[in-house]
């Protein structure tokens, strides 16, 4: 991109960056709007998605993050805060944090819940000061094909990702390094 047609896209990039600081969703959510968006994107994973239901029925627990945003032209970012359920009552708030570096551009949202299979898992959440995705226990990011295999005898991870609800456009590839730390509400 060169000229007019580099200068114009750099502007609506910019523009659409700069819409995310001051939208609704950018603020820190209260404890009671965590746990009502939580369980209700969580009821909603559950019923449109087979493995989700099939690992939910032996999760240990599930941390839910409604809505994250993405944003980035070269350098990126996202940020979103969750909820942690355990027999589906609120126990927990965390937020999500990543930075990436490489060809990507645009802005998105989406929600993506993980599932903990396992006592030592959901323990290494709080234990390491914040969860590293990459450190740690193992995670699975389930997808469709996997999705349509996984029975309650194939879950034998520590922890299983969905991710949903994307809306907007975010293309590109690049290194990726995410934390998940506790929050004080």
């Amino acid at each position: 991109m060169t000229g007019r047609t580099g200068f114009l896209c750099m502007a609506i990039l910019f523009a659409a960056l700069a819409s995310l600081s001051v939208a609704p969703d950018a603020r820190a959510a209260t404890k009671a709007e965590l746990n009502r968006d939580g369980s209700r994107v969580l009821k909603t994973l559950l019923k449109g998605n087979k493995a989700a239901r099939t690992l939910a029925g032996k999760a240990t627990a599930i941390l839910v993050f409604p809505s994250i945003t993405k944003a980035g032209f070269m350098v990126g970012g996202q940020i979103g805060e969750g909820v942690l359920f355990e027999k589906d009552k609120p126990v927990g708030y965390y937020s999500s944090v990543a930075a990436s570096y490489g060809w990507q551009a645009g802005v998105q949202k989406f929600g993506y819940a993980l599932f903990f299979m396992n006592q030592k898992a959901l323990e290494y959440l709080d234990q390491s000061g914040g969860f590293e995705v990459g450190m740690g226990p193992s995670i699975v990011v389930v997808d469709e094909g996997m999705g349509k295999s996984m029975t309650s005898t194939t879950a034998t991870q520590d922890v299983y990702a969905f991710i949903f609800s994307q809306k907007g456009l975010m293309a590109g590839m690049g290194l990726q390094g995410s934390k998940i730390t506790k929050l004080d509400k």
